[in-house]
């Protein structure tokens, strides 16, 4: 399979074997072109070259339909559910069950669903509204719908990105119960725990190609890492020890609504100094995303106050950033990229009125700027003047963050950075991190990655329904006991 961008072969001449019954690891650096590997076999994207085969017959994808008819579903990385409609609406949108004169019959709808759920033991509510859903949740509905359509090759995209442990434990479960039903699964990660958890064989792509195929059993962590890099995979460092400063990040007693107008921020109080990363862990949907928003002036607070340097933080973001402040947001998509604006637009966000004389843009400096930030931080394509839409997610993320830490800025307020990064790249971003609050940066790093939390955090709160229920240092607790906070299973712990 052949797979051409412009002048970037996302393809390159790609041969992958998938067989009944198995689960197929697929892995590879960001940009590595695996994603769009099984975009092709699921009809979103057309190759330019090659051929598709099932059962040792050639087949023609030429769209989705074409892909459902021969039974190959995707779950997305950003899940492709309507947040309004229920489960079972979701689940059946496009087959409806109808009655007379056409009409949509609701209860035989959530009776199929209820059915498939107990089948594929995917536990969940056909008449609860997808919005309400944990992503967890929202996950089972997706895997839902592909074997509603008769999916019988199923392809997931970085499936544990967002969830908690005990969520990835249950899929790990689910996947393990789907193999031995006969369906075929391919396994887009970059965890290579996941890999020798679940997988039967494993395929690395690098820069457009294969470069390894083999049995897990047969293959160590280390073998895969290189494969995946071209090189052995660096530790991160030790952290240095440092001693705190000032305060220069401080909430106290925010409170805030989610966009429903219902509390989604509940007195919550912490502080970061400088020369420390505080981590924030929480199931998403418990008021991390809406405590960010407060911190960085995006959304509007009921009641406390942000402090910066000390003082009382003013309204609007770009008041803010004058006072030393970065923001990697936790949804690079609708907070920290512009898809149809170039790369070095996209470098320039929140500054363009530092970027001009007058009205005018300095376009050759803005792009030399732009340049030299891409093939720094090992984005590729390093082409100031393609579109952000064209970047893997995993480059797209890479821009990001790469950003918003070229700020300079005292106060850094970082959320799931390393979200869908290969290991390398969060490898590097994480010493960026630990070398930021070695140089005296305020970090506040939210994220749903537990080992993430616990390797780069000084001190640890755990958030839940919108509150701060634990605050703890990563020498004195574990994975497990943070897992229970963020699912408020206090109770749990205490026995």
């Amino acid at each position: 399979m052949t797979r051409r961008f412009g002048s970037v072969v996302a393809n390159d001449d790609v041969s992958l074997e998938l067989e009944a019954g198995e689960i197929h690891a697929l892995v590879g650096e960001n940009g590595a072109g695996k994603s769009t590997l099984m975009r092709v076999l699921a009809g979103l994207v057309a190759p330019d070259a090659g051929r598709i085969e099932r059962d040792g017959r050639e087949v023609k994808v030429r769209g989705p339909a074409d892909a459902i008819r021969l039974g190959i579903g995707m779950v997305h990385q950003h899940y492709m559910l309507v947040d309004p409609l229920s489960v079972a609406e979701n689940v059946v949108l496009g087959r409806e069950p109808a009655g007379t004169l056409g009409l949509f019959k609701r209860p035989a709808a959530e009776r199929q669903v209820a059915d498939m759920a107990r089948r594929y033991g995917l536990p969940v509510d056909p008449k609860a509204p997808v919005r309400a859903l944990s992503v967890g949740g929202q996950q089972r509905v997706e895997i839902l719908k592909a074997f509603h359509r008769g999916a019988r090759v199923l392809v997931l995209d970085e499936p544990t990105a967002v969830l908690t442990p005990h969520e990835v434990d249950e899929l790990m479960r689910v996947l393990r119960e789907l193999r031995e039903r006969g369906v075929t699964i391919v396994l887009i990660t970059h965890r290579l725990a996941e890999v020798r958890a679940v997988a039967d064989r494993v395929t690395v792509m690098r820069a457009g190609r294969v470069v390894g195929n083999a049995a897990v059993s047969e293959v160590t962590d280390e073998l895969l890492a290189e494969w995946m890099i071209g090189r052995p995979l660096e530790t991160l460092p030790p952290p240095l020890e440092s001693s705190t400063g000032d305060v220069l990040l401080e909430a106290r007693e925010l409170s805030a609504l989610d966009d429903r107008r219902l509390p989604a921020v509940r007195k919550v109080s912490f502080q970061v100094r400088a020369g420390e990363i505080v981590g924030i862990a929480g199931v998403e949907g418990n008021g991390q995303h809406e405590l960010v928003e407060c911190l960085t002036g995006l959304r509007r607070t009921t009641g406390g106050e942000v402090r910066i340097g000390g003082l009382r933080a003013p309204r609007g973001v770009r008041a803010r950033l004058r006072l030393g402040f970065a923001h990697v947001p936790g949804d690079r998509i609708r907070r920290g990229l512009i898809g149809e604006m170039t790369l070095a637009e996209n470098v320039l966000l929140g500054r363009l009125h530092e970027s001009g004389r007058g009205p005018w843009l300095r376009k050759r400096a803005i792009e030399a700027e732009s340049r030299a930030l891409l093939e720094a931080s090992g984005i590729e394509p390093a082409d100031p003047s393609l579109e952000a839409a064209a970047l893997s997610g995993g480059n797209q993320q890479m821009l990001v963050v790469a950003r918003e830490l070229a700020r300079g800025a005292r106060v850094l307020v970082v959320a799931h950075p390393t979200r869908g990064l290969d290991l390398a790249a969060a490898a590097t971003v994480r010493a960026r991190l630990r070398r930021e609050r070695n140089e005296g940066r305020a970090v506040l790093l939210v994220s749903s990655d537990l080992p993430e939390l616990l390797a780069l955090s000084d001190r640890l709160h755990v958030m839940y329904e919108g509150r701060l229920t634990l605050e703890t240092q990563p020498s004195a607790t574990d994975e497990r006991t943070l897992g229970l906070y963020m699912t408020g299973h206090r109770m749990e712990i205490a026995q």
